[in-house]
């Protein structure tokens, strides 16, 4: 295989294990919860704040994240981001307060906003446009491969040696990939757009194109309705993200392991058929209507309402 068809491999493979040590790092806390309660003797209302405060830095943090990737070595943010999160993650195994892992959330928040938020256009600018809805699959697949790896994680090595053993684990990785990514040459920014639009980009300067895309993006209905519908879908997926292997354990009597296996199995095989599935069947819909990636998001949420319905209130015998 010739260097230049390596190179965009190689970033792609890195990128999307950052990319799954992310999600990872994200879901090993929601697997040890009672097992933190029970140490630091809180409350499920105390414990809910800890994802609030990571969503609210997240989302604080984020803009900032873009246009400092516009000016500065993306590359090197990236890595910087993941040296952040696995570092604070590790530190978690020491944390002795529930303060302490406020402020860990805080952090972690910060940390992965500048990864979620920048990785994308570095993973579009190393192959073209015609190739990006496959690249991007497969960049996308770790997030629920990541989740289901944070759960089972977190429930093996949780419930035998510990609460703050998933911590070291999910941690170390992070910072011999954060090494690597600092080797990653930077793509060319934008090498695949057009000569208009490099042109154009070129001709508004940093600052009136970071502006003019913003009014942009809020003029547009179809960015509007989407961002909509993915803040509800977040506000119900957060819910189940958090909650759910305690409600396992706590109101379906299953221990805190069989709990974390049962859904980070389902996670990780629902979601990987809707990535795969959802994508192919978007793509062939695409040519008789263009809002087929909209139909096939909303047909696959409703599918999901009465399913989740009935595993949340279904008892066994």
């Amino acid at each position: 295989m010739s260097q230049s068809r390596l190179y965009p491999r190689t970033a792609l493979a890195v990128l999307t294990a950052l990319n799954l040590l992310n999600y990872i790092d994200r879901t090993v806390l929601n697997a040890v919860q009672p097992l933190i309660q029970a140490e630091f003797h809180v409350t499920d209302a105390q414990i809910g704040r800890l994802t609030t405060v990571f969503l609210i830095c997240y989302t604080v943090a984020a803009p900032f994240m873009g246009p400092l990737a516009d000016r500065y070595s993306r590359r090197f943010i990236i890595a910087l981001g993941a040296f952040a999160w696995s570092g604070i993650t590790l530190l978690t195994a020491f944390v002795h307060t529930y303060h302490g892992l406020l402020i860990r959330h805080t952090l972690v928040g910060i940390g992965e906003a500048s990864f979620v938020t920048i990785s994308p256009t570095f993973v579009a600018d190393l192959f073209p446009e015609s190739k990006r809805g496959r690249v991007l699959g497969v960049f996308y697949l770790a997030i629920p491969v990541g989740f289901a790896l944070g759960y089972l994680i977190g429930g093996y090595f949780g419930t035998r040696y510990g609460w703050r053993t998933p911590f070291y684990v999910a941690g170390v990785p992070g910072f011999l990939l954060a090494t690597v990514m600092l080797f990653i040459p930077e793509p060319e920014r934008g090498q695949f757009d057009s000569v208009r639009e490099r042109l154009e980009r070129a001709s508004r300067g940093f600052f009136r194109d970071t502006i003019e895309n913003v009014l942009r993006l809020i003029r547009n209905p179809a960015f509007l309705t989407a961002t909509l519908g993915m803040a509800m879908m977040t506000f119900a997926q957060g819910g189940l993200l958090v909650w759910m292997p305690t409600f396992l354990s706590r109101m379906r009597g299953y221990s805190l392991f069989q709990a974390n296996k049962l859904f980070g199995v389902s996670i990780a095989i629902d979601g990987t058929i809707a990535s795969l599935v959802g994508g192919w069947l978007g793509d062939r819909l695409l040519s008789r209507t263009k809002g087929a990636y909209y139909l096939v998001s909303a047909a696959s949420m409703g599918i999901g309402i009465p399913v989740m319905m009935i595993a949340l209130f279904t008892r066994g015998s």
